[in-house]
Order: structure tokens, then C-alpha cells, then sequence
């Protein structure tokens, strides 16, 4: 049997890390030969993570195919937020909650995808299935994830399953998952002692509506105005990025965690789908999102959805 390797999407996220790491964990222990990788370093509310659990960092790779001729996917599926030789190697599994968007395969393969809050909350439904015990260490990462990418079970994109499996996950894990979820997600607001190229590349995904390229990225902050004392700089690292690597539009979305609302900046064109998608009108490139902290469910559908119209 060959190694294969597990990872998430580029610019990875706490879910991203975690997900590769239990997937990889699953999968071994379903008889598999794998090794959990990552497509970038760790930002800061993930270093948290790992090191509150003293847990190693993920070795990263830029490329699979001079390793193994088949690998397994995370919490993405699409090919532009995947390794840059993805179309070298073989994608035998996907495990994913996002939307299905560019991906074929030649070969059958193992595909789980559910409209859930986080992708290590689908990782925990195959874990139950197959009576796997999940060790106390990865229960708090999985925990982690969940926390991460609902933003404490206040997003939108929270089902009920999240919410039970958080609770299960914290009793197996022996933590209180409120008090660390708050200090876990203010971990990764710490917005001063980044560039603003490393801010808008912390967390940002490119995205195909209609035959344009559209950046988004999520600024996570308990003050907005933090982000937007910065705002002319962060337009110029944005202009850069689309001039440097062919966006069309770079959209930068700021969520104060704490209110759980955002304001959008938008650079590049056409801006005119962004102000249907959200029947508003863009003034100094910005717009206010009341109630929006969800990229996945929030803003992508509504941005496709105008750029098809």
C-alpha cells in the first residue's frame, strides 16, 4: 500500500490544520498509510491551538507529486485552493462542507460532503460510525476547529449537529468550551503585528463566478476600526496581489467576533455584482455587512448567484 498524504486548503485555516491531522488519525486507523500535511504555516488562533495542546505544527508542502501518487483532501475541494500539482495526483478522498465547485476526478473515489458548520464535524461522524475512539488530545483540536469555524457556534452556518458534537467533543476533551473557545478566537485578532499582505493572506480563498477571479478574504477582529485605520494600505496590498496573481476582484471582509458584524472592502472590478449581491451601494470602496460573519454561506453564494445573473 502507498503513503498518501492528507491536507486542507491553501492559507490554512484552524479547521484546515485539524481536519488533515484527524482525517489522517481516521484513515490510519482504518488501515491506511497516511501522513497529515499542510499547504502553509499556522496563523495565529491555530499556533494557539497547537500549542495549548501541545501539539506538533503540520510539516508543509508546495507540491504532492514528487512524494505520492495519491492523496486525500480536507475542507476543499476546489482546485485553485488546492496544492499547486493537484492535477499530478490522484484524489482517492474528499471530506469536505463546502461547496462543490471545478472538481472531477478519473477514477471513483471516497467523497463526504455535508452542509455542516465544519469539516472535523463530518471527520467526528465517521469516527462514530466506524466505533473509533477519539483521543482525548484530538477531541480538544476537533473542538478547536468547530470553535474556529463558527465562530463559537454564533455563525449562521452552526447546525445542531456542530452544537452537539462541540458538547461531546468538550467532555471527552475535559474543557470548557466557552471560556477557551473566547480566548482561542481573540488569539487570532491580533492584527497589529501583521502586514497587511499577511492579513489579507491569512485567511483568503480565490473563488470562479461567471470567468472572473474573485479573492476573498476574512480579517477577524474585535475592533473594526483596527483594520480600517489601515485601510488605504490594505487597498494597496490588494491592488498588488490582483495585479501579481490575475484577481479580478479582491473583496476583504472584516468580522468583529465579538458583535458579529463585518464591513466589506472591495478592490478591483466589477464591483457593480457586489453591490447586487448585497443591495448595496459601495462608498470609499467599503460596505457594511450587519449580521454577516460567514464567508461560505454569507457572501460567496450571494456574490455567485449576482455574478451568474
Amino acid at each position: 500500500m502507498s503513503k498518501e498524504l492528507v491536507f486542507g486548503h491553501q492559507n490554512p485555516d484552524t479547521d484546515a490544520i485539524v481536519s488533515a491531522k484527524a482525517f489522517s488519525y481516521y484513515e490510519n486507523k482504518m488501515g491506511a498509510d497516511t501522513e497529515a500535511v499542510a499547504l502553509g504555516e499556522p496563523n495565529e488562533e491555530t499556533q494557539f491551538v497547537l500549542d495549548y495542546f501541545d501539539e506538533p505544527a503540520l510539516r508543509v508542502i508546495t507540491k504532492a507529486s514528487d512524494e505520492v501518487d495519491s492523496v486525500m483532501l480536507v475542507d476543499h475541494n476546489e482546485p485553485q485552493q488546492s496544492v499547486s500539482d493537484i492535477a499530478d495526483v490522484t484524489v482517492s478522498h474528499v471530506v469536505d462542507h463546502h461547496r462543490i465547485a471545478g472538481f472531477d476526478t478519473a477514477q471513483p473515489l471516497f467523497y463526504r460532503a455535508e452542509p455542516l458548520g465544519c469539516c472535523s464535524t463530518v471527520i467526528y461522524k465517521l469516527f462514530k460510525e466506524n466505533d473509533i475512539e477519539i483521543p482525548a488530545k484530538l477531541a480538544g483540536l476537533m473542538l478547536s476547529a468547530i470553535i474556529s469555524d463558527t465562530l463559537l457556534l454564533k455563525s449562521p452556518t452552526t447546525t445542531e449537529t456542530d452544537v452537539a458534537v462541540v458538547k461531546d467533543l468538550a467532555k471527552i476533551a475535559d474543557i470548557d468550551y466557552e471560556t477557551y473557545g473566547l480566548a482561542m478566537l481573540k488569539a487570532g485578532t491580533n492584527l497589529d503585528s501583521k502586514t497587511e499582505k499577511e492579513l489579507i493572506d491569512a485567511d483568503a480563498k480565490s473563488f470562479e463566478m461567471a470567468g472572473k477571479t474573485v479573492r476573498v478574504a476574512q480579517i477577524n477582529t474585535v475592533d473594526l476600526d483596527d483594520v480600517f485605520k489601515r485601510q488605504a494600505a490594505l487597498e494597496a496590498a490588494a491592488k498588488d496581489e490582483n495585479a501579481s496573481d490575475s484577481y479580478d476582484l479582491f473583496l476583504i471582509l472584516a468580522t468583529n467576533i465579538l458583535d458579529s458584524n463585518s464591513e466589506l472592502l472591495v478592490v478591483g472590478n466589477p464591483t457593480e455584482p457586489v453591490e447586487k449581491a448585497f443591495g448595496k451601494t459601495i462608498a470609499n470602496n467599503r460596505l457594511s455587512l450587519p449580521g454577516v460573519v460567514s464567508r461560505k454561506k454569507q457572501v460567496v453564494p450571494q456574490l455567485t448567484d449576482a455574478f451568474n445573473a
